[in-house]
């Protein structure tokens, strides 16, 4: 098949396109929005082990699946033939996880050999990255390459994505290809990861059963109890924006994927008692000692250098997005199905 030179950000139909970890949560977000764009020619990669992220891939459509292990022996070897687009979302994502071995291995060793591969085919690659690797922020939270260097992640995961960030550039090919730094994103078909899914996630069934949010203390005299921000970002706006960078040839190099707007965690609290139809019942408990030291107070992404590629869609408020979530996702059980938008 030959390759397609162009892409646009609302039709993929003539592309084929790779998505690796797209069983999870913002792959198979991915394969949602490719769906709903025209493209069926997809080859999802995973891990599925023993979760229930499969439930993911049910309502999508795809061509093949094939297990992680196997990807790359079987794209060295050609069985796989060409892609367009490789959207590598494949990683530990796991913030708290500690074997560094393992995470150099999965994060960093195979996305080097994933780009090596797509760059040698000609192949549009674009990549995971994290606003993790800005640590607690001191450094700033611009996407500019210029000084990635001075960046301090807080912990090992955002370590192994900050060293392919800085294999890329040392490497003189970050430019070529796009790493996104995904804020707090959050949305359908996250259900599987456990103690990361987001608090929408976890707070609902809290709320139905208790009446209650449990939220983390504060330890900084300069944020009260809840009022930490972070930049909260609905999934089916971190895939809109990931695909107009997919689709943007002369966009490369690190982008962050975020809404802008930095809000408390008890905005999203009360987001959630809002599309449950419930009073606010918010209660402070203490952060875990092992989490203390790596904890971000303040997450906001300058999404302008997005912005100068010609993104302008409008991005969800947390209040609408939160309400759709809650409301045509988790109250039904359901998945993100390419026929509802």
């Amino acid at each position: 098949m030959p390759i397609v030179t162009a892409m646009k950000p609302d039709d993929f139909s003539s592309s084929r396109v790779l998505v690796t970890g797209g069983a999870g949560f913002i792959g198979s977000a991915l394969v949602w929005a490719l769906n709903r764009r025209g493209c069926e020619d997809i080859v999802v990669c995973d891990i599925l082990a023993t979760n229930e992220k499969w439930r993911n891939l049910t309502p999508l459509r795809f061509a093949d699946y094939v297990e992680g292990g196997d990807l790359l022996p079987r794209l060295q070897s050609g069985a796989l033939g060409k892609f367009d687009l490789v959207l590598h979302m494949g990683a530990c994502s796991a913030t708290t996880e500690r074997n560094a071995t393992y995470l150099i291995r999965n994060n960093y060793e195979f996305t080097k050999d994933l780009a090596a591969w797509a760059l040698a085919k000609k192949a549009r690659f674009v990549y995971a990255s994290s606003a993790a690797t800005y640590g607690d922020g001191s450094a700033g939270m611009d996407d500019s390459e210029a000084d990635i260097e001075a960046l301090r992640p807080l912990n090992m995961y955002g370590y192994s994505k900050q060293l392919f960030d800085l294999y890329a550039k040392r490497g003189g090919f970050l430019n070529k290809i796009v790493g996104l730094k995904y804020f707090n994103v959050y949305g359908p078909n996250e259900d599987h990861k456990a103690d990361m899914r987001s608090l929408v996630q976890k707070s609902f069934a809290q709320v139905k059963n208790e009446g209650v949010i449990r939220l983390f203390k504060s330890y900084r005299k300069d944020y009260k109890d809840g009022e930490q921000k972070r930049d909260f970002l609905y999934v089916k706006d971190a895939v809109a924006m990931t695909l107009h960078l997919a689709a943007s040839k002369k966009a490369g190099g690190l982008f962050n994927i975020g809404s802008g707007a930095a809000r408390t965690w008890i905005d999203l609290a009360t987001s959630v008692f809002a599309a449950l139809g419930k009073k606010p019942k918010i209660e402070f408990i203490e952060m875990p000692e092992t989490i203390r030291d790596k904890y971000q107070y303040f997450t906001q992404a300058d999404i302008s250098k997005l912005r100068a590629t010609g993104y302008r869609e409008k991005i969800t408020s947390l209040e609408k997005a939160v309400a759709d979530y809650v409301q045509n996702y988790l109250e039904t059980d359901k998945r993100l199905e390419p026929s509802v938008a």
